[in-house]
């Protein structure tokens, strides 16, 4: 659930001037004139927007693509970090709305993926309407719970498990002005999601789409399946091989497989 090297929490300076709230939360991945469709892609805890430039070059002509910029990292360092998946998901539900109209695709890696499927889940409740689809990556379905409690370690403890999980460059973690950038955003992060709990309510009605890694300590291939039972939508389930950073590990097929559903949630370009 870390960052990629290269995509740390605190790698830019701060920003001196407020954004606009769109500006802020979202970056663009990549333009589509005409495009049907608007992929949202919300990054694992201690991630940043930065995490999926590469898909820049995958991605169809059909869809225009955005990356979520949570508070507390790069660009946004000055900022307080929002500590609860509740937060987060109303802050994204708030910027959505001001920008109305392209249906949407969402996808989320780790705890993007229950970021992205709350955040759907509010918009459907609240009428905004049903993205196109839902992809989600190396997380076990919102009822699994286990205990968690990585975000209760002293600094050393929450290094040793972002080694563990092999996401972010040693040469990063081994600097202590780096680490002293990356840590609040990571706890704060770990925090969100390692407290989490589903709240009642009805599954989704939008197709699902759900992304693994065979050998992920995080999420095995049986409790992404568990996800099925959180849409009445068709489900498609895909399994890579490597661990919780497969996307990273593997980028061509997983930018092959992401483009593949992307196109058949929003069909294909026109001849």
């Amino acid at each position: 659930m870390t960052a990629a090297s290269g995509n740390a929490a605190g790698q830019t300076s701060r920003s001196t001037a407020p954004a606009p709230r769109s500006d802020r939360w979202l970056r663009r991945l990549a333009s589509a004139p005409g495009a049907r469709a608007r992929l949202i892609c919300f990054p694992h805890a201690g991630g940043s927007a930065s995490f999926f430039f590469p898909l820049r070059r995958s991605l169809p002509d059909t869809v225009e693509a955005y990356a979520v910029q949570y508070p507390g990292r790069q660009d946004r360092l000055g900022e307080p970090c929002l500590s609860s998946i509740d937060e987060l998901a109303d802050a994204v539900c708030e910027v959505l709305r001001e920008e109305p109209g392209t249906p949407l695709v969402l996808f989320g890696h780790s705890m993007g993926a229950i970021l992205a499927f709350e955040v759907a889940r509010r918009r459907e409740r609240s009428g905004a309407g049903s993205p196109l689809g839902l992809i989600v990556s190396g997380r076990r379905a919102p009822s699994l719970t286990r205990t968690e409690t990585v975000h209760q370690l002293d600094d050393a403890g929450l290094i040793d498990e972002i080694r563990r999980l092999s996401g972010t460059d040693d040469a990063l973690l081994d600097d202590p002005d780096m680490r002293e950038m990356i840590l609040p955003a990571l706890r704060a992060d770990y925090r969100a999601i390692e407290t989490y709990r589903k709240s009642p309510g009805p599954p989704l009605g939008c197709p699902l789409s759900v992304f693994v890694g065979d050998e992920d300590p995080r999420a095995s291939p049986a409790e992404a399946e568990a996800w099925r039972d959180h849409t009445s939508g068709d489900v498609t389930f895909h399994v890579f091989s490597g661990g919780h950073f497969y996307l990273s590990d593997r980028p061509q097929e997983f930018a092959d497989t992401l483009a593949h559903e992307l196109t058949r949630l929003c069909g294909p370009a026109d001849s």
